[in-house]
């Protein structure tokens, strides 16, 4: 594969601004990553954008000069809402953008390893850490662009069934434990260069939830690299959402159905291409 060369950005920056998502969120958890963010010097501005339906007053109340708290009134959806943050990020000279979820765990230290990585290597766009849960088990989040027998298969089927295909989908035979430039990374944690969002774009709006991440990773992939970092590491309480509810589990299906409309149910060229790539380096 021909990976297209990254312009040499003039911007030297390192700062790192970071949106964050709420729908009815754990004001616990939200309050412990605004701990762990609003010390950091790395970090510029934070938007808080909330898309539940109502106002919360004790967001507005919230004890940092860096964090902007932003209320939809409605649920946009999370990529769109986290498009907010990005545009207001892309109107500033900021280097880098934050999207990350409000259960996240991690050292503040990691963001400033993890922007100093990109300054040196220009051709990354995204990257993402080792993501664990928090029993300190593995999380699989570095992935093959999908097929609809991967998505539909691993919900619906047996697990015995599907067990050797999701090995192959989510690379655990790499061990987890090299840099790896990989089609699909998680929206729970990705830092992106803000230059290469003018290039590629930002969330695909159509997508309500769930495969904002894959569409925006896979488009990224064109033209940079989309890197999974295992050197540093992040704690993620994980829900599994749509495994529990009957409404999320509609959503992220239709949602899953527009995905395959945009790029091919059974014929995606790019994909096939992309994972055979993938899976040589990585897997042969």
């Amino acid at each position: 594969m021909i990976w297209l060369t990254a312009k040499r950005f003039n911007s030297n920056q390192t700062m790192i601004n970071v949106s964050v998502v709420l729908y009815n969120s754990d004001k616990q958890q939200v309050k412990h990553l605004l701990d762990i963010l609003a010390p950091s010097a790395q970090v510029g501005h934070i938007y808080l954008i909330d898309n539940s339906e109502q106002s919360d007053e004790d967001y507005k109340r919230i004890y940092t000069k860096k964090t902007e708290y932003i209320f939809n009134g409605s649920n946009l959806g999370y990529g769109a809402a986290h498009n907010i943050g990005i545009k207001k990020t892309l109107k500033s000279r900021i280097g880098y953008h934050l999207v990350v979820n409000s259960d996240i765990d991690f050292d503040r230290q990691i963001l400033e390893e993890m922007a100093e990585y990109m300054k040196k290597n220009k051709d990354v766009g995204m990257l993402m850490p080792k993501v664990l849960y928090p029993d300190g088990s593995l999380q699989y989040l570095c992935k093959l662009l999908p097929t609809p027998l991967d998505l539909i298969g691993r919900r619906f089927l047996p697990k015995k069934w599907m067990e050797k295909r999701m090995q192959r989908f989510e690379l655990r035979d790499t061990g987890y434990n090299q840099p790896m430039n990989v089609p699909y990374l998680s929206g729970c944690f990705m830092l992106i260069r803000t230059e290469a969002l003018r290039t590629v774009g930002l969330f695909d709006e159509q997508f309500f939830m769930y495969p904002e991440d894959i569409d925006l990773t896979r488009r990224m992939h064109r033209c940079f690299k989309t890197m999974f970092y295992p050197y540093a590491t992040i704690v993620h309480n994980h829900q599994h959402g749509s495994y529990k509810s009957g409404k999320l589990l509609k959503i992220h299906i239709a949602n899953m159905c527009r995905y395959f409309n945009k790029y091919g149910w059974f014929f995606d060229k790019e994909r096939r291409q992309v994972n055979t790539e993938v899976i040589r380096q990585y897997l042969a």
